[in-house]
């Protein structure tokens, strides 16, 4: 019997690593999509719609790819997640949708379709408990809002909740973004751009207790339309 205990444990710590590449591989797989789908918002909500069609066929290239070599094959991360089988039609949908609005000069429809993809592709993994860095940007992204309600020169500082909400959404801002920062990378983690990103960002929100002890609306204003700049480029780039 010790041979066979030999054996499960050797097949175990073989089989560890395949499956951790495994899931890496689609992570990947995923991300060079979304790399190219970012790019396309970027170009939709800029107006460049010619570029944005480019970027597109490219999505739609590297999804095709992506699809013929995972679609029948989830990676055992996924096994069992009701959400896996359905995400490949529903993401092909979306991308024919994007071309539809598109070539129908409806810019916004179509970036609504991608940004449709992100979603499903953040459902998928928050389902199997996964996580990457594109997941982490998102919830920047949301935790932003509550802040960005703040933006307004005419806030009453007299009231404790204004001071106390101001204060509490900045600091929940703050841990999403060091949160990215702790799980990116080491290469992403140390490239300039991520850091002028994330720095940047933390830089802006240091200067938010001296607004709030000041009462001064317009410097408020000011830190939050930075932030606001700094978060929709790491969406850009790293959403």
């Amino acid at each position: 019997m010790q041979i066979w205990r030999i054996v499960a444990l050797v097949l175990a710590l073989c089989s560890a690593p395949a499956l951790a590449g495994e899931l890496a591989d689609f992570n990947a797989a995923v991300e060079a999509a979304s790399a190219h789908s970012r790019v396309a918002l970027g170009y939709l909500r800029t107006g460049n719609t010619d570029l944005a069609s480019l970027e597109l066929d490219r999505l739609r290239q590297s999804w095709r790819g992506l699809s013929e070599r995972y679609a029948g094959k989830p990676p055992d991360a996924f096994v069992g997640n009701a959400l896996y089988g359905p995400l490949f039609t529903t993401v092909n949908a979306r991308l024919v949708a994007a071309d539809l609005m598109l070539n129908a000069g409806r810019p916004d429809a179509a970036a609504q379709s991608l940004d449709g993809m992100r979603d499903d592709l953040y459902a998928l993994r928050q389902a199997s408990g996964v996580t990457v860095l594109a997941d982490c940007v998102r919830d920047v992204n949301k935790a932003i809002e509550p802040l960005m309600t703040y933006n307004d020169r005419a806030l009453d500082w007299s009231q404790s909740p204004t001071r106390y909400g101001i204060a509490g959404s900045a600091a929940i801002y703050q841990h999403e973004l060091e949160r990215c920062d702790a799980m990116a990378s080491e290469a992403v983690r140390a490239s300039p751009e991520f850091r002028r990103l994330i720095d940047g960002a933390k830089a802006g929100l240091a200067l938010i207790p001296k607004a709030v002890a000041t009462r001064d609306g317009d410097l408020l204003h000011r830190i939050l339309i930075e932030l606001r700049s700094f978060d929709n480029l790491l969406a850009f780039r790293f959403g």
